[in-house]
């Protein structure tokens, strides 16, 4: 959301009309990954801090350098901190920017899916492991083999077989990927690459991952978002492309890809048969919100299905510093999502 529009907000209406309060206020939270381990719910958010730098849109400003769990007994219990899972000095490959990460389990293991830059400046992604939900976590001395950019979301299909979604434009490097190597030219602009509008956007990839979820199983493929005829997404059409925020759920059979559409602050998604995609956009399922940035996940518990989202509400506007929220999302007989507005009856 632009600057001058942000100063113009009566905070204390917005708040007054959210749908949703933030869950936790004593720390800034942003990019929740939401799960239901056993009866619990468990929430991997990544962490705001301010790096007392000047705001760009590769995310110099944020210090983001560690991880907190937050947990809740029921959607409607408050959420609780259970304090530092995973800090940047203790993983060996990564140097800063701990950005939005994931987790799942497997065989009573935890794992936790993360981006950090290395100290070449290039996005990977990590895998910390821990016996508990809330960790610690533990991180492998290395990133995963051909991992690149950055909102790692890992999705267990009903057969057991675990996949990896993952890609950002702008500061989340994606765009430089487009050859398969790093592209180092122009590292102050944070739009070099970008193809241009009446190109195929650029596409978040997929990967299923190993059996011990330490590694990728396969080369990394992307995956096509079509629209209703089958064509794909434009990079010009800024309302439905792939920005970030890849997330995979499963609702009656069918595979649900959701995503941000960044500068635009949408959350989309698109639907498809196969993990791999193709995927159709079908629709949004967040308007936007008030700040920078919008990231989600989204979490069947019990029975219904969960968006957990994020503003900046909490910061009065500081647009870098974000809290996170849930509200619960529904579904029409034929399969598509009601549009949340996040702020009833307030208009920007």
């Amino acid at each position: 959301m632009p600057e001058d529009k942000i100063d113009h907000i009566n905070f204390t209406k917005l708040n007054e009309n959210a749908i949703s309060p933030p869950l936790v206020d004593h720390i800034y939270t942003a990019d929740p990954s939401a799960h239901y381990f056993g009866d619990k719910i468990y929430i991997y958010p990544s962490h705001d801090i301010d790096a007392g730098d000047a705001f760009d849109d590769l995310g110099s400003h944020f210090a983001m350098e560690d991880y907190h769990v937050l947990s809740m007994d029921s959607i409607n219990s408050k959420a609780f901190d259970n304090g530092l899972a995973l800090h940047v000095r203790d993983v060996p490959w990564a140097e800063k920017q701990m950005w939005a990460p994931d987790a799942n389990e497997k065989d009573g293991k935890y794992y936790l899916f993360f981006p950090a830059k290395d100290y070449d400046g290039i996005f990977r992604i990590g895998v910390a492991v821990s016996d508990s939900p809330v960790g610690p976590f533990k991180p492998q001395p290395n990133p995963i083999k051909g991992s690149f950019s950055i909102d790692p979301a890992v999705f267990r299909d009903e057969d057991n077989a675990y996949f990896m979604y993952f890609g950002g434009l702008w500061g989340g490097q994606l765009q430089r990927w487009n050859n398969g190597e790093f592209n180092a030219k122009f590292p102050e602009s944070p739009t070099a690459f970008i193809p241009e509008d009446d190109a195929p956007a650029l596409l978040p990839y997929v990967a299923k991952m190993r059996d011990d979820l330490l590694e990728f199983d396969e080369t990394p493929r992307p995956i096509k978002i079509l629209d209703e005829s089958g064509n794909m997404l434009l990079a010009g059409d800024n309302q439905r492309r792939f920005f970030e925020a890849a997330w995979l759920h499963k609702h009656n059979g069918k595979y649900y890809f959701s995503y941000s559409t960044g500068d635009t602050h949408f959350i989309c998604y698109a639907i498809g048969d196969n993990p791999y995609g193709p995927f159709f956009y079908a629709g949004r399922i967040l308007n936007p919100v008030v700040g920078w940035t919008t990231h989600h996940s989204i979490c069947k518990i019990e029975n219904k299905t969960y968006l957990f989202y994020h503003d900046s509400s909490l910061s009065k506007g500081i647009t870098h510093l974000r809290c996170i929220k849930v509200a619960e999302i529904k579904y029409r007989d034929d399969g598509t999502i009601v549009t949340l507005d996040p702020y009833k009856d307030f208009h920007f």
